[in-house]
């Protein structure tokens, strides 16, 4: 139990710091995103279907991407960035890259569901385009949207396992190096229960933050 605790415990915050920077770094990309797919689709409030067809083609391209071969083609990115391809720094690059198209797609999913009667007498009322999107659209679609970021927090932490057993640090590294390569059983079934906790915990945190915040 004692080596079990002195390999995985220092795993954890590694797994913690590659999911959380690159969930922000994702979020920070796709919801804009999100938001400038919303807003240029058909019937939108700036609709263009230009921007529309380019940033859809855009990401449809990233989302096909598996994740493994993008961690492979954006390892010079990573170097370039960090100074090395390997590491836990060097792994949030591929991760944020792989989630950003993932959460613009939800976004967008998430903001066309707003009822657009609300957003229509927005209008009338003669809200500008960017106060509809901050006071209207944002606010009616929150609890959808900490639904997306549980589920992208959630993706995430699988991928980092992925990251890991590619020299990105954390569970999935160790789950590899002990449990595989080493056959330690015992260490790679506590890496993986470590990490299914961690799934439940977020799981469970953002479902109640999305019921608190729902007034409907």
């Amino acid at each position: 139990m004692e080596r079990i605790i002195d390999i995985v415990l220092p795993a954890i915050p590694e797994t913690l710091v590659m999911v959380l920077a690159s969930t922000i770094i994702a979020l920070l990309i796709g919801l804009p995103l999100g938001i400038v797919l919303t807003n240029t689709r058909q019937g939108g409030l700036n609709e263009s279907a230009k921007v529309y067809s380019i940033l859809d083609g855009i990401i449809n391209v990233l989302r096909s991407f598996p994740f493994v071969i993008l961690m492979i083609v954006v390892f010079p990115l990573s170097r370039l960035i960090v100074g090395k391809s390997y590491g836990t720094a060097a792994m949030i690059i591929p991760l944020s890259l792989s989630a950003a198209p993932f959460v613009a797609r939800l976004m967008e999913g998430y903001f066309i569901q707003v009822d657009q009667g609300i957003i229509e007498a927005a209008k009338s009322m003669g809200s500008s385009n960017k106060e509809i999107i901050f006071k209207v659209l944002i606010p009616e679609a929150m609890p959808m949207l900490v639904s997306g970021i549980t589920m992208t927090l959630i993706n995430v932490i699988g991928y980092s396992a992925m990251a890991g057993v590619m020299g990105g640090g954390g569970l999935g590294d160790v789950a590899n190096r002990y449990g595989y390569q080493r056959n330690e059983p015992l260490i790679l079934w506590s890496a993986v229960i470590v990490i299914i906790i961690l799934v439940q915990i977020v799981q469970f945190i953002g479902n109640k933050i999305a019921e608190n915040i729902d007034k409907r």
